[in-house]
């Protein structure tokens, strides 16, 4: 088995993914960290595509790829390292073979080729704060869940109270990851295609937004009416202030950020 990795920068993310997409159908694995983005796809010798197109769609943007061999029993070694997450004493985020935990919310995902499982600290970033909200009594009511990736924020408000739910992605294997997730945990969930960069949908009081820095500005830019609550991640922690004041500029203010290593979220309230 050998895997195919491309990383390039947070702000090239978009293009490579929608590239990465077209040549491999089935889905990538995303991995962020600071300054990049490395997207990754498996297969064996002569099944993976040719990414010689991917550096002319990037026009001329920097972008590393490399090849890695794994081992034959990858597949049985690869379940050691998703591990059952205990999100502030409240959500039990647990692949499909680990067991539920008494008093804890349980939300399954099981990883896949695409998207994340929960466990990186923009998406646990983003879950703690809506367990701080359902905590307080602002559960409830309608949700919006912009960038959705694996749906994993938006299933997590289904079980904390919140409804309805829409969710929204540019990438069809990010939906398709999120229709399967949300019918393994019995969450009714919409969900829909939208370019972000482009076109906002219809807001709720609530919107939860984990996305990166570019794509967050872009957002507030086309926002006419802010809702109540908005909590928003994939920020590294010198992008916050850039990102609250693009926020506060069409009212929303910012009520709490939040650093876990290398990445930062924000809690913004309208008013």
């Amino acid at each position: 088995m050998i895997r195919l990795a491309v990383r390039c920068a947070p702000e090239q993310a978009e293009l490579v993914l929608a590239e990465l997409t077209v040549l491999a159908p089935n889905g990538v694995e995303e991995e962020r960290g600071p300054g990049y983005v490395e997207y990754a796809i498996y297969g064996g010798e002569g099944e993976l595509p040719e990414l010689g197109d991917l550096y002319a769609a990037i026009g001329g943007g920097r972008v590393e790829v490399s090849a890695a061999e794994i081992p034959d029993d990858w597949a049985d070694r690869w379940r050691d390292f998703h591990k059952p997450l205990l999100v502030a004493e409240r959500l039990w985020l647990r692949p499909s073979w680990e067991p539920p935990r008494e008093g804890a919310i349980d939300v399954v995902v099981d990883p896949g080729q695409a998207f994340g499982t929960g466990a990186h600290p923009t998406t646990r970033l983003c879950l703690e704060f809506l367990c701080e909200l359902e905590a307080a009594g602002e559960a409830g009511g309608e949700l919006v869940d912009l960038g959705t990736g694996s749906g994993v924020l938006a299933i997590a408000a289904t079980k904390l109270g919140w409804s309805p739910i829409r969710g929204y992605d540019h990438e069809p294997a990010a939906l398709e990851a999120a229709t399967a997730n949300a019918e393994i945990n019995g969450a009714s969930i919409d969900l829909e295609r939208i370019n972000l960069r482009e076109r906002l949908p219809d807001l709720a009081p609530t919107v939860v937004a984990n996305m990166t820095a570019p794509i967050l500005r872009a957002v507030a830019g086309q926002m006419e009416t802010p809702p109540q609550v908005l909590v928003c991640s994939g920020l590294l922690p010198s992008e916050q202030d850039e990102v609250s004041a693009a926020f506060a500029a069409i009212g929303l203010s910012e009520a709490a950020r939040r650093q876990d290593g290398d990445w930062a979220a924000l809690l913004l309230r309208r008013g």
